[in-house]
């Protein structure tokens, strides 16, 4: 384990994403979600020198960091900035066509949430933001003050799971009359409002989930991105996604049972009229979750599936 921890980010899965993921190690690869380069330094470890990675991340402070760890791999690797919904645009950029193997690992680094200033975590204190993308427009401070009561508690209850979303939409849109809620700090003691005093997990969890998935679209980067890399894989490669919680997972395997399912017919009709063909195979009929090990060693992997699915003709 020791050999892929960065003091960037603990990629997680580390083994089971290489092994399941290269399967030509002459091959071109795609990490959609660079973060540290702990998957991406996998990939290039096990590709040979014909093998080529390609890298998207669209976090300023990722790419630096990663530049730094894989320059000893030259021509081996490239990367790019952008959003992995824009992967067919990175590709034809990188003068690459089909690939042998797409991975996507969905959700915050342990470096974002752990760095104040970015304001993703209800520990601490700081601005509203939550970009993933810092040049990006949207940002929490804006859905928090901006949003209508109906459009918070909406995103609250279908991106947070969160059962108290009214009550917790309406201390918010109560309290930024008096003054713009500028802080998480502040943003958390409202939440708090909602919830009994001996909460069993911390009140702001879900909420915090929702805006952040809100300002970065994360969900419907998701879906339009798994659709692109199906089409932008070889016959035989894969397309492998680590996901954190939930929603992530439901919407990664209703997709992947989707593109392996042939036939399209309404239920019911005794013979096939659609003529539909699979376009995958489910290598994971089952996610693949960390071990009791990994899990010891980063307590963040505790909630991480991964799911791969092999393009057919």
């Amino acid at each position: 384990m020791e050999e892929i921890i960065s003091e960037y980010h603990i990629p997680v899965l580390y083994h089971e994403c290489i092994d399941n993921l290269v399967i030509n190690k002459d091959g071109v690869y795609l990490d959609c979600t660079l973060g540290g380069g702990g998957h991406s330094e996998g990939i290039l470890k096990a590709l040979s020198e014909k093998g080529r990675l390609i890298s998207i991340d669209q976090d300023d402070q990722a790419i630096e960091f990663a530049k730094k760890r894989l320059e000893k791999y030259g021509s081996k690797w490239m990367v790019f900035k952008n959003n992995f919904e824009n992967l067919d645009i990175v590709l034809y950029s990188a003068g690459v066509d089909k690939v042998d193997g797409i991975l996507m690992d969905i959700g915050v680094s342990s470096t974002q949430l752990d760095d104040p200033s970015r304001g993703f975590s209800y520990r601490y204190d700081t601005k509203l933001d939550m970009r993933m993308n810092q040049n990006s427009k949207l940002s929490a401070y804006e859905v928090v003050n901006e949003y209508s009561e109906e459009e918070l508690a909406r995103i609250i209850y279908e991106y947070g799971e969160e059962r108290n979303s009214r009550k917790i939409a309406r201390f918010i849109c109560e309290t930024r009359v008096e003054k713009p809620i500028e802080t998480t700090g502040e943003l958390v003691t409202i939440i708090k409002r909602a919830y009994p005093a001996r909460a069993q997990k911390h009140p702001a969890k879900k909420t915090f989930q929702a805006i952040r998935i809100e300002v970065n679209r994360e969900l419907e980067v998701l879906d339009r991105a798994i659709d692109k890399a199906i089409d932008a894989l070889k016959v035989g490669g894969r397309l492998g996604i680590i996901t954190f919680h939930s929603l992530e997972d439901r919407l990664v395997k209703n997709k992947f049972r989707d593109l392996a399912t042939a036939c399209k017919c309404p239920p019911g009709l005794l013979v096939c009229v659609c003529g539909g063909k699979a376009k995958v195979k489910l290598i994971t009929r089952k996610p693949i979750i960390p071990n009791g090990e990994e899990i010891e060693f980063n307590n963040r992997a505790h909630s991480s599936k991964l799911r791969v699915v092999e393009r057919l003709d």
